[in-house]
């Protein structure tokens, strides 16, 4: 079935009416146990083109094994796209489709389809071997500044706070009441700045990184173009694709990044990052931050 798990009893039942079929109905069978993923994101018309077969005898095909048309015989193919059994390309086609829909639908395959390519597009230029080099930095360093403003700002200190229940050395920046500069202005070449803006690049982030590097830091950037002028200052810079039928820039990106980054420095890091971890979780038990059901 070509990795899709779609209805085996449909395609069971298509392949023991083979012989029943007409030569050309048997041609629009064929390609379909052969090609079972197009069904889902394709049109009556485009599978007739693909089978090399009229569209009506596409729907006499779906007819002898039991439905009452195309339409209803796509249906389990679709249905098993929105679950899952499919890759990025064929979700893609699933979401062009439904734009058609009406309503809100051209809306939802346009938000949706713009985090896949994002997603897609940002970790495919993205190796293991950067992302363990700049985890090797963060982790050799004595302090590590995560500094974003704006949308940026959130997405930096959740880095801080995930990465604070294992090592107490990240800061976020800029702090309340203080500047960027300000708060970079003790730290030297020992010291890590990781940075995030995108389009259009914010000029206290701009200005932050080029004071750093200035200082001796290591710089890791974040954002959206190599012409970025914090990825042209960068020791190691990350391009993301933002990209968003909206008028603000996906963070989706910049969060996943973030967080596969903080899970190299995990796994780079020494073995006692295992032991503060699990006490961080332990005391947090302890002091009934986390909601438990009665025994």
């Amino acid at each position: 079935m070509n990795g899709t798990n779609v209805s085996n009893t449909i395609l069971e039942r298509l392949a023991g009416e083979l012989g029943e079929l007409t030569p050309e109905a048997r041609k629009a069978a064929t390609y379909v146990l052969e090609n079972p993923r197009d069904v889902g994101v394709s049109t009556v018309r485009e599978i007739a083109d693909a089978a090399n077969v009229k569209p009506n005898t596409v729907v006499r095909m779906a007819r002898q094994v039991g439905f009452e048309g195309y339409e209803d015989f796509r249906a389990p193919f679709r249905e098993a796209i929105r679950h899952g059994a499919a890759d990025f390309p064929e979700r893609a086609r699933w979401l062009q489709d439904i734009r058609k829909s009406g309503d809100l639908g051209g809306l939802y395959a346009d938000m949706v389809q713009a985090t896949l390519r994002n997603i897609e597009e940002t970790f495919a230029a993205i190796s293991a071997e950067d992302l363990k080099a700049a985890a090797e930095v963060i982790w050799g360093s004595d302090n590590v500044f995560t500094l974003g403003v704006g949308v940026n700002n959130s997405s930096a200190r959740n880095f801080t706070y995930l990465a604070s229940t294992g090592m107490v050395r990240f800061h976020a920046i800029p702090r309340a009441g203080s500047n960027a500069i300000d708060d970079l202005a003790w730290a030297d070449n020992d010291d890590v700045l990781i940075a995030i803006t995108c389009k259009p690049y914010r000029a206290e982030v701009v200005e932050a990184v080029a004071r750093a590097q200035t200082q001796g830091m290591r710089i890791v950037a974040i954002s959206d173009s190599p012409a970025s002028p914090i990825i042209r200052m960068a020791d190691h810079g990350f391009v993301i694709a933002c990209d968003t039928p909206q008028f603000f820039p996906s963070s989706v990106t910049t969060v996943a990044l973030l967080e596969t980054l903080l899970s190299f420095v995990i796994a780079v890091a020494s073995d006692e990052i295992v032991e503060r971890v699990t006490t961080f979780h332990a005391r947090r038990h302890e002091l009934g931050l986390y909601h438990e059901e009665p025994s």
